[in-house]
């Protein structure tokens, strides 16, 4: 893989991982513990509010995974390994990567 190819996945890495904090940031006013308080809200608000903190807080385990693998992306391109296929070592079509920087396997593997 060229110098320049992996400068620009670098980049989309980056940019990914700068998105991907500042929405998890964001979410954290979401996934608050919710209050039952029964004088306040209505059985039926505390079941909408609690569905809702449940499906913030899977987005925020989603957002946390992508994270992840964004990270352990930029440290494969410091590295020298990033593009190259975790169960058989053949390099990753640089379109899949394109589309996904993270992927970790060819498409054969996948």
């Amino acid at each position: 893989m060229q110098a320049s190819e992996l400068q620009a996945f670098q980049k989309q890495l980056e940019e990914l991982v700068t998105q991907l904090r500042s929405e998890i940031a964001e979410e954290d006013d979401q996934a608050a513990t919710v209050t039952l308080d029964q004088s306040r809200v209505g059985r039926l608000s505390r079941m909408d509010a609690l569905q809702g903190q449940q499906m913030a807080l899977e987005a925020r385990r989603r957002r946390e995974r992508q994270l992840k693998a964004a990270l352990v992306a930029l440290r494969k391109i410091e590295s020298g390994d990033f593009g190259e296929c975790d169960a058989c070592g053949e390099p990753i079509n640089p379109k899949r990567l394109a589309f996904d920087p993270t992927v970790t396997l060819c498409i054969d593997c996948a």
